[in-house]
């Protein structure tokens, strides 16, 4: 009887040191050892719950998650849509008989032995980006190689169709997507995506799309980082074929968001045609009825020319921008912003330095009581962090919107519904000031309270973590993926 007593005591005690935990998540750990050796229940066991930073931000995100008041009914999606050929790109460049040497960046790829040097450049720094081949002949040999490699998987790809993928996985949401879309592609699509006919044709586009692994070697190259390069001879969406298709699509749609994306596939036209086709994109969303915001998604790019007359021409005209570190800097750099100096990062993107572009964005070309521009957010995703910059009075849920963005990094990076806590790792700085201009506050993250929001001159911030995938299954599409979540939680305020 003593001893059934004394194993019922026992009992009670480790249910209470138990509660204590529940209760205390944030008492330290050593704290609850020390109690529970204290009290001689023998061996100390494995903390209960989300103890884990990965696990108590994965539980704070999905409290904080909450639809947005004012739900987006009908999305309409263009321009640029294709077929992802997924492969190694280690095993990819064996095939054809390639051997890493010099490291070069190419802004348009002519041959084998620069799509070699381009790729050995990138998986050396762990980037992704995303390049033009210039001959037709060698890309079709490619192609057909990568498409008959055993481990080759064909995707739906191109940003506009895998925003407009990622938005039909929500019912009760409306979806047109415009590109051309030749028949592999239409029969990869989601049945809630809507195609007008005028947007299908007879061939495919396909995008060939180099993955590398975390760690991965290939003589004396090593990649610090997973990720991918990307490469294709994509005549149709490289000259915004279907931009007229999809404009004249929106009256009879009558959506309430448009997503365009694409711009950055003219960058194999020449500087005359660049331009005429900027102008014309400028007019056609400037036909979209007011209130009707407009997500431009912007994607790698190396014509400083071309991304100085998106940001003066197109940025005014649109309300809201995604993009990635990469495209954020090279920004910077084709418009003289803030710290255009830094040739690249170095490592992990200094928060401070990011905001410091972000508010320059907005404060030089969004919109203001003096200048006539939409753009009032931004959407920035990193591989370990986000910010979401938005104009004070234009943009709601936007604390929801950034956790939902990261979270859905976690999950689709490593193929799960929810984030699994074992799989992940929180990288991102657990300190940092939120500018380098002097305005700037030092922060000190709480995995408890994931999301940190700031404001500077009219303009907030709201920055969370990413949980990044340990052996991410697919990189690809990634982005699109972060902003269509970020929108799909986000709430305009109509004006």
């Amino acid at each position: 009887m003593a001893l059934w007593r004394g194993s019922v005591c026992a009992g009670f005690l480790a249910l209470a040191v138990g509660c204590v935990f529940l209760l205390e998540p944030d008492l330290p750990g050593s704290a609850l050892s020390t109690l529970w050796s204290s009290l001689r229940l023998g061996p100390v066991p494995a903390l209960p719950g989300p103890a884990s930073p990965e696990g108590r931000l994965a539980a704070a995100w999905d409290a904080l998650i909450v639809r947005p008041a004012r739900r987006w009914r009908r999305v309409a999606v263009g321009v640029n849509a294709c077929v992802d050929v997924v492969l190694s790109g280690v095993k990819l460049l064996k095939a054809l008989g390639l051997h890493p040497g010099d490291a070069k960046d190419h802004a348009i790829l002519h041959s084998k032995n620069d799509l070699k040097e381009a790729f050995v450049h990138f998986m050396g720094k762990g980037a992704a980006a995303e390049r033009f081949f210039s001959n037709k002949e060698d890309f079709h040999d490619i192609a057909q190689i990568a498409s008959e490699f055993p481990e080759a998987q064909h995707y739906v790809g191109g940003n506009a169709a895998l925003i407009g993928q990622k938005f039909a996985t929500n019912s009760d949401l409306k979806v047109l997507l415009c590109g051309p879309i030749g028949p592999k592609l239409h029969e990869l699509l989601d049945d809630n995506v809507f195609v007008p006919p005028e947007s299908l044709q007879e061939v495919d586009e396909f995008h060939l799309i180099l993955e590398y692994q975390a760690g991965e070697e290939w003589d004396q190259l090593k990649a610090p980082h997973a990720n991918r390069f990307i490469f294709s001879h994509d005549l149709s969406n490289g000259a915004m074929n279907m931009l007229e298709v999809f404009v004249s699509s929106l009256e009879e749609f009558q959506p309430d968001l448009v997503v365009l994306s694409g711009l950055h596939m003219m960058e194999g036209q020449n500087k005359e045609l660049q331009r005429k086709r900027i102008l014309e994109v400028v007019t056609s969303i400037s036909d979209i009825p007011t209130g009707v915001p407009v997500h431009l998604e912007l994607a790698s790019m190396t014509n400083r020319d071309l991304m100085n007359n998106i940001v003066h021409q197109v940025f005014p005209v649109v309300a809201s921008l995604g993009l990635n570190e990469q495209e954020l800097l090279f920004l910077s750099q084709s418009a003289s912003g803030p710290h255009s100096s830094l040739s690249s990062w170095d490592g992990v993107p200094d928060v401070g330095m990011v905001s410091d572009i972000l508010f320059w964005i907005l404060k030089e070309h969004g919109k203001s009581p003096s200048r006539t521009s939409d753009l009032t957010r931004i959407h920035f995703h990193t591989l370990v962090y986000h910010i979401l910059a938005t104009v004070d009075g234009y943009w709601a849920n936007q604390l929801a919107a950034v956790a939902a963005g990261a979270r859905v990094a976690g999950t689709q990076a490593c193929a799960t519904e929810a984030i699994d806590a074992s799989r992940v790792s929180l990288r991102a700085p657990l300190e940092f000031t939120t500018s380098h201009s002097g305005a700037g506050s030092r922060i000190v993250l709480n995995p408890n309270e994931p999301v940190v929001k700031w404001h500077r001159e009219g303009i907030s911030f709201h920055f969370t973590p990413v949980l990044v995938c340990k052996d991410p299954v697919r990189t690809v599409g990634l982005g699109d993926a972060i902003s269509a979540e970020g929108l799909f939680y986000s709430e305009v305020h109509p004006h």
